[in-house]
């Protein structure tokens, strides 16, 4: 068994690393939160927060439609929607596309039809049940 010693937010603390050969053992600690990190060598490990991205509204519809509506499957992200309020759509064509565990998922339309409202923008977080669009 080895012993470091350790500084977090300038508190010192003694650890001990107990090397096992073949199995992954994971030791068990106190939570500690921190900024920044340093590494035994005392080289700093840099931390970035990025900005929040702003996704600006395309939905044109803000009133309640009439019709058929198309609900989220899942949660995810719109990433397109080649649809626009007013097309006609033929059975399996895409309304929209959403992404969700890093997959594309296709909106398809269930039948012919037209798309009375788009609810929803590129780039929006949506969940499960959220009304997507409505069609005739």
């Amino acid at each position: 068994m080895k012993k470091y010693y350790v500084t977090v937010n300038g508190k010192k603390y003694a650890v001990e690393v107990e090397e096992v050969k073949g199995d992954l053992v994971i030791p068990e600690t106190s939570k500690v939160s921190a900024n920044t990190e340093k590494l035994i060598d005392n080289t700093e490990i840099q931390t970035k927060v990025e900005e929040p991205k702003v996704v600006e509204s395309t939905v044109v519809s803000k009133e309640p439609v009439e019709g058929e509506k198309i609900e989220c499957p899942m949660p995810g992200t719109i990433i397109r929607i080649p649809a626009t309020e007013g097309s006609s759509l033929k059975k399996g064509d895409v309304i929209m596309i959403l992404e969700a565990m890093k997959m594309e998922n296709e909106i398809m339309a269930p039948r012919d039809c037209k798309v009375l409202s788009i609810n929803v923008a590129k780039g929006e977080q949506v969940n499960t049940g959220d009304i997507l669009a409505v069609i005739e």
